[in-house]
């Protein structure tokens, strides 16, 4: 869910993660027109759409249809897991960031 600027409240699928610049790519949000100049394959030229980059700052993930922060915990295992920080005991896991750990 993007939480500010002309998007604001609008709810998308990430395509691409840009750790480089910390922006995310989001299907069908934040659309830029571009004219491409004719060449072999497109003599015509043309007017394309495509996703631009979005600040991850400005971007928060949705759980239940409510943006919700965003926690780690460390499972017995000793794999590293991204949560999603909501009231109760009841936390969602987003993703793994590392699987398990062996233990020295």
């Amino acid at each position: 869910m993007i939480r500010s600027g002309a998007q604001k409240g609008a709810v998308g699928e990430v395509i691409r993660v840009i750790t480089k610049t910390n922006a995310v790519i989001i299907k069908g949000l934040n659309l830029r027109t571009k004219h491409v100049r004719p060449n072999r394959l497109n003599p015509q030229g043309s007017i394309i759409t495509k996703e631009a980059p979005v600040p991850m700052s400005k971007v928060s993930p949705v759980v239940d249809g409510k943006p919700v922060r965003v926690g780690f915990r460390i499972e017995p295992d000793g794999s590293k897991v991204r949560i999603a920080r909501k009231g109760g005991k009841d936390l969602k896991v987003l993703g793994v960031v590392h699987g398990p750990r062996s233990k020295k």
